[in-house]
């Protein structure tokens, strides 16, 4: 069976054939992780649903000698490395995942089933899904997404920079965001939706020179183009503002992969919900590691990458063990 991909076909292994690693994730960190499994001569199978977090963002910010570099043309450069070392990239959706059989020898095997249709058979699993951002449930504030509302100062800040900027609060978090963005510009407004604000985060605000507007919020108002009019409150008042900060819920991505029955944790604050982790991506399912946002939900670009490189290291380790331990059992 085949699949095709944006740049070319890849094939996916024969029927009944193990491969070394299934990564799910072609993001940063699965391609990453993969590329490292790929110059260690590992059969390694990306699959990747295509559906990236920064998809809507112009550029990536903040990734040392690729700046603004745009998100795809990113994943189209990782793509073509890991192809170049012998790995298979595939675009699909995993339905499900589980443990399956072990070896002769007793090394894990794991099962991953395509929506697409065609099942993989794998040693080990490196899960790269992302996170979904999830946004507070106002009016107009979706089709802006990637825009003119933006969630960390660090990816977007600099393009941001001295407009008329306002923070919609969704909890505790929201607080720390509006000090960041105020180093940004001076017109900055702060939209308590009625949460809490006590006088001396007020006077802190004061003291910034940040507006603060209390009450709840009704609509995010367009203007003609398409843009950001401003913020219309119930009372039916529009405070004019051009872009807006908001702290989104992260959420990773567990789709198709409940049968790993993976251990998950919550933020403070119902900020998000992650895979828990050890070093290197380690979980509590031997021969599966997590990398990237959906373990680690503040990671940019660069420290996914990272993160999946070093999971995809420590897995050839982990292999090497294992091919030795077979080895050795054969030779007796």
């Amino acid at each position: 069976m085949s699949v095709t991909t944006t740049e070319s076909t890849d094939r996916l292994p024969a029927p009944g054939e193990t491969v070394d690693a299934v990564v799910v994730g072609g993001g940063a960190a699965g391609l990453n992780g993969a590329l490292m499994l790929a110059r260690s001569r590992r059969s390694v199978v990306v699959i990747d649903s295509g559906t990236p977090r920064n998809a809507p963002a112009k550029g990536v910010h903040g990734l040392l000698g690729l700046d603004g570099t745009p998100p795809a043309e990113l994943l189209r450069t990782g793509r073509r490395e890991v192809r170049r070392y012998g790995g298979t990239v595939v675009t699909g959706e995993v339905i499900a995942a589980a443990p399956a059989d072990p070896s002769p020898e007793g090394d894990q095997r794991f099962t991953v089933t395509l929506a697409e249709g065609g099942t993989l058979h794998a040693r080990r699993l490196l899960v790269a899904t992302g996170l979904r951002d999830v946004l507070p449930d106002i009016p107009g504030l979706a089709r802006h997404w990637g825009h003119g509302v933006v969630h960390c100062p660090y990816c977007h800040g600099w393009e941001v920079r001295d407009e008329p900027i306002g923070v919609l609060a969704v909890g505790p978090a929201s607080i720390h965001h509006a000090m960041l963005f105020r180093q940004l510009t001076d017109d900055l407004v702060y939209f308590t939706r009625n949460t809490d604000l006590d006088a001396e985060t007020r006077a802190r605000f004061a003291a910034r020179g940040i507006r603060v507007v209390d009450g709840p919020v009704a609509s995010v108002e367009p203007t003609g183009d398409g843009d950001i009019e401003g913020v219309r409150l119930e009372g039916g008042q529009t405070v004019a503002r051009r872009i807006l900060a908001v702290a989104t819920t992260m959420q990773a991505r567990t789709e198709g992969l409940e049968g790993l029955h993976l251990p998950m944790q919550d933020l403070p604050n119902g900020m998000g919900r992650h895979f828990a982790t050890g070093m290197a991506g380690t979980t509590q399912v031997p021969g599966v590691r997590v990398a990237g946002n959906a373990t680690d939900l503040a990671a940019q670009v660069g420290a996914s990458a990272a993160a999946g490189a070093q999971a995809g290291a420590h897995m050839n380790a982990d292999l090497a063990s294992a091919d030795t331990d077979a080895a050795l059992a054969a030779a007796r």
